[in-house]
């Protein structure tokens, strides 16, 4: 049997002739003695329990505060990434608009030099057909010219052949019976 405090407090030996009856006292004293020493374990137990709920706490307290530095790292980490990411695809947007604008200004050019390039061809054709038109011009009065001297051959050698030649036509070339 365990006493409480309280138990203990309103406890009261049996009283003999002289005074308190040595058995109930002793088994008073064995009963208190025996109610302390289970306190006394308890509280031992207790306080190992609370050691290693305090050394377990201490534990989650270093594995919350790892897991919020954790965090927190991965947190950096993630604002770098973006930062990196978002600094990288600024720059790919201006490589981008750079070559952008040299592949317009390469095509104006281009478009510039084929335009010099084919008014060159044009001022080159209009001076090919001036020049084939006066050579024309030049081969018709040279063709004129030669008409002309062999009619005026023909009337005064009355007795001429003319041939007619295919490429020509009639009456372009002559030639004389005497020679």
């Amino acid at each position: 049997m365990t006493l409480s405090p309280a138990e203990l407090r309103h406890e009261r030996p049996g009283r003999g002739l002289f005074g308190y009856r040595r058995t109930d006292v002793d088994r008073l004293l064995v009963e208190a003695t025996v109610a302390y020493e289970n306190v006394w374990r308890e509280r031992a137990d207790l306080t190992d329990h609370v050691h290693e709920l305090q050394q377990e706490l201490a534990r989650h307290r270093e594995g919350e505060q790892a897991m919020r530095n954790a965090l927190v790292t991965a947190e950096r980490a993630a604002d770098e990434m973006r930062a990196s990411a978002t600094r990288q695809a600024e720059l790919i947007v201006r490589e981008a608009e750079a070559k952008s604008r040299d592949l317009v200004h390469e095509a104006y050019a281009e478009r510039e030099r084929v335009r010099r390039e084919t008014s060159r061809l044009q001022a080159e054709e209009a001076q090919f057909r001036l020049r084939l038109r006066s050579l024309l011009g030049a081969v018709l009065e040279a063709v004129r010219d030669h008409e002309e001297r062999l009619a005026g051959s023909l009337e005064e050698h009355p007795g001429a052949v003319t041939v007619t030649h295919p490429a020509i036509g009639p009456a372009d070339d002559v030639v004389s019976a005497g020679g």
